[in-house]
């Protein structure tokens, strides 16, 4: 029901057949009782009732027929619902950042609020078993930690207010890295987008580039840059975004221009192969509000700004490379990367020519008969595992002395075992010769 619509007497109010929670303002007078001004009505499936007494009230001409407005497909990834606010509660107001379209979405390190004296039903289908939260603040109630949420999620108006297989979780944790966290949307991306499509005409504008940009966790292409950070630990998110409004995005020649700045994953490619991996970025995405040719031509202008900044102080800041990409009205998109991240694709690239050109020469020289390369037989397990060759039969004269090389003597052995010869050794170390004197 809209906020502004009054129930005037003789009125029916009619709601859809499901069941709902509503939070409802009345007058102190009704049917002869009182009631409190801010009560809640929860109506189960059909219900209905008429408020009249028999009178007419003064600010109403005729009694009529108010309906609930059908909330049951308002979904927690519809981007278009959800509002930025400030720490005291109130609507951010509008500047020069902005968020992707997954993070027009709770995060899981953000705080959720629910205007108080209001009523809602969201479906919290996703794609992920668990949607965590830092805390959920409902009925006016800030609940930040897991017990609390437990608690309320077992009284009889959250099942009334949330519906869906995505099960919400209060961690009551905040990001714990100064260089960001992921928001975690990541596997709802579709879902997001087809929200946004289904609210905005289906379709997403049509840029003014040939070759617009496509963010990551963004639903449209867009005109401008963006700018892809790898960072170190010393690197802040914080400081370094106000680092940019205040030097650069504050200046008079960039008005119209809007930053968003967030970290996210991008899955990380050698040679065009996806890995399974994913290494973390700090995205810089920049638009302007210039049209035709002039399209992005003043974000183009701002990114070549923080590139240039980047490898002044970028080992300052935490940033250990950058590399920008761009999209104009009057260029196809092209990208840039910082000196020292040039420095190391170049060397990598020399690199790998110089492998090829030196494994192409040898290869040339093998052809033309200049180089002959060992030819390497490589043994099988099974010729190791062959039996050794057997030893030859032991002879019949003995072992051999390496150190004599005497013949033995031509004896028949027949006639010296009938003959009583005595045996002689010979000493080869010996000569006879010196012991004569």
């Amino acid at each position: 029901m809209d906020s502004s619509t009054s129930l005037c007497a003789p009125g029916v109010l009619h709601q859809p057949v499901r069941e709902w929670g509503y939070r409802l303002q009345f007058w102190p007078g009704f049917l002869g009782k009182y009631l409190p001004l801010n009560g809640e009505f929860l109506l189960a499936a059909g219900a209905a009732f008429t408020a009249f007494d028999g009178s007419w009230d003064p600010g109403c001409d005729t009694g009529g027929t108010v309906r609930f407005a059908d909330a049951e497909q308002r979904s927690w990834f519809d981007p278009t619902l959800w509002r930025d606010v400030l720490p005291s509660g109130e609507l951010r107001p509008g500047g020069p950042i902005f968020s992707v379209h997954e993070e027009r979405v709770p995060c899981r390190h953000d705080d959720v609020i629910f205007q108080p004296e209001t009523s809602f039903r969201v479906n919290t289908d996703s794609a992920q078993p668990v949607i965590h939260l830092r805390s959920i603040s409902v009925m006016g109630q800030e609940l930040n930690t897991p017990s609390s949420w437990a608690g309320y999620l077992g009284g009889p108006s959250a099942p009334l207010q949330f519906h869906g297989n995505g099960t919400l979780q209060v961690t009551g944790n905040g990001c714990p890295d100064k260089s960001g966290c992921a928001c975690g949307n990541a596997l709802d991306g579709p879902r997001i987008c087809a929200a946004l499509l289904r609210t905005s005409g289906r379709q997403c504008p049509e840029p003014a580039c040939q070759s617009p940009l496509q963010p990551l966790g963004h639903c449209c292409g867009v005109c401008g840059a963006t700018i892809n950070l790898e960072f170190t630990p010393d690197f802040d998110l914080q400081k370094y975004q106000d680092k940019l409004v205040q030097e650069l995005l504050s200046q008079p020649k960039y008005a119209g221009v809007q930053m968003a700045m967030s970290k996210v994953h991008r899955a990380q490619t050698f040679l065009g192969a996806v890995s399974r991996g994913a290494a973390p970025l700090i995205q810089i995405v920049l638009i302007d509000d210039r049209a035709g040719a002039q399209a992005g031509t003043t974000a183009e202008q701002l990114a070549a700004d923080i590139m240039q900044d980047i490898a002044q102080h970028g080992e300052a800041l935490g940033i250990s490379s950058g590399k920008m990409e761009v999209a104009t009205g009057s260029a196809a998109s092209g990208q840039v990367g910082s000196p020292r991240a040039s420095r190391i694709t170049a060397g990598t690239v020399m690199g790998l020519l110089f492998s090829l050109l030196f494994l192409g020469g040898i290869l040339f020289l093998y052809r033309r008969g200049k180089l002959r390369l060992p030819a390497l037989r490589p043994q099988h397990p099974w010729e190791r595992m062959e039996d050794p060759e057997p030893p030859a039969p032991a002879s019949d004269k003995g072992f051999d002395n390496p150190v004599f090389s005497v013949e033995p003597p031509d004896v028949d052995l027949g006639e010296v075992a009938s003959k009583d010869l005595q045996v002689f050794y010979l000493n080869p170390l010996y000569n006879a010769s010196e012991t004569e004197t």
